[in-house]
């Protein structure tokens, strides 16, 4: 069987950006972690969120359903455990899944007119 993902997952830059909306508010600055699970079986995964001041949020339980992908927002905190992270706050995140996935993780940035965003994967083992 091919290999489809990795169990361990990590996230260095974490660092909400402004969120102010630009564009008739379609725009609006963010962050999002998306889990693609290829498998036939539904994925259990724990997320844990570490700060450069305090000691991190762990055990943060995220579900993906078999052969579904899922996006998270980390400026919702219904998405994340009830965590409210700070806005332009350096994180880094630890992602452990009972099953391969794959994680990949996305920031839109629009504290200047010409946007950035920038998607990059995890490094996972």
């Amino acid at each position: 069987m091919n290999k489809e993902g990795a169990r361990n997952w990590y996230v260095i830059d974490g660092y909400l950006p402004y969120k102010g909306k630009m564009d008739q508010d379609l725009l609006e600055g963010h962050e999002a972690i998306m889990i693609l699970n290829c498998h036939d079986t539904d994925a259990t995964i724990f997320m844990d969120i570490f700060y450069e001041d305090r000691e991190p949020d762990q055990d943060i339980k995220l579900n993906v359903s078999a052969r579904r992908v899922k996006c998270i927002r980390m400026d919702h905190p219904e998405e994340i455990g009830g965590i409210a992270l700070d806005r332009q706050v350096q994180y880094s995140l630890r992602f452990r899944s009972d099953i391969e996935v794959i994680i990949q993780y996305g920031r839109m940035d629009i504290a200047q007119p010409n946007l950035a965003y920038i998607g990059m994967m995890g490094y996972s083992e």
